[in-house]
């Protein structure tokens, strides 16, 4: 049985969606992010870095992985899905992986820091990252141009960045005139076990504006 720690944040997202993609057998523990029990004790011996999401693999001798793009690696292996077992296959996968992990999520990231949550309104940051959000959306869709999917078949590389850019709106970013990008989100948004492994941990009430802040401020710690 997979244990899977996490939060409703797009890294978060990642992990979900992954474990319903691969029809793996997983229990959900919610992290309450404003309560900073990502920093606990308890939590840091799971994750180290004191984020969200991690996994711990109790049918594999209770092994911890954390840093969502290896986890999303990891549970990939474990099923023998969405992960090319060809060299070149593969390696596009990681390719497209890398690229969310060191671009699209820490550009939103700031993003969304500086126009939604920041105290002062800098002007300059919200334009330079803003600007390059975009820019990495165009590359996304120069890409789907002329692919259906990012690398090849559906994979982990999809999940990892549609978990990202499907939230654009949040970050003040637009995607007109990106018709392949907007065609893909569409795609995935509306596959079954992406609407699940979205609904994942489960909410009582929707996150206000106040319950996002509170999130995107624990995450920064």
């Amino acid at each position: 049985m997979i244990e899977l720690f996490t939060a409703p944040t797009p890294n978060g997202f990642k992990a979900s969606i992954t474990l319903e993609e691969l029809a793996l057998p997983y229990e959900v523990r919610r992290i309450d992010l404003g309560k900073l029990e990502q920093k606990e004790d308890w939590y840091l011996k799971i994750n180290p870095n004191g984020r969200i999401p991690a996994i711990v693999d109790h049918d594999n001798g209770d092994f911890a992985v954390f840093e969502s793009g290896a986890v999303m690696i990891y549970l990939a292996e474990k099923a023998g899905k969405l992960l090319s077992q060809d060299v070149k296959g593969r390696s596009q996968v990681i390719q497209w992986l890398m690229f969310q992990m060191g671009g699209l999520g820490p550009m939103m990231g700031q993003a969304n820091v500086f126009y939604r949550y920041a105290p002062e309104k800098i002007e300059y940051a919200i334009t330079r990252y803003q600007r390059e959000v975009r820019r990495l959306f165009e590359v996304l869709n120069t890409r789907l141009s002329d692919h259906q999917y990012l690398a090849g078949d559906y994979s982990i590389a999809d999940i990892a960045n549609w978990s990202w850019a499907q939230g654009h709106e949040w970050t003040g970013v637009s995607i007109d005139g990106l018709g392949h990008l907007e065609r893909w989100l569409k795609e995935i948004g509306e596959r079954p076990a992406v609407i699940r492994g979205k609904a994942v941990p489960q909410v009582e009430k929707t996150p206000t504006d106040e319950d996002r802040a509170s999130n995107a401020r624990s995450i920064l710690v």
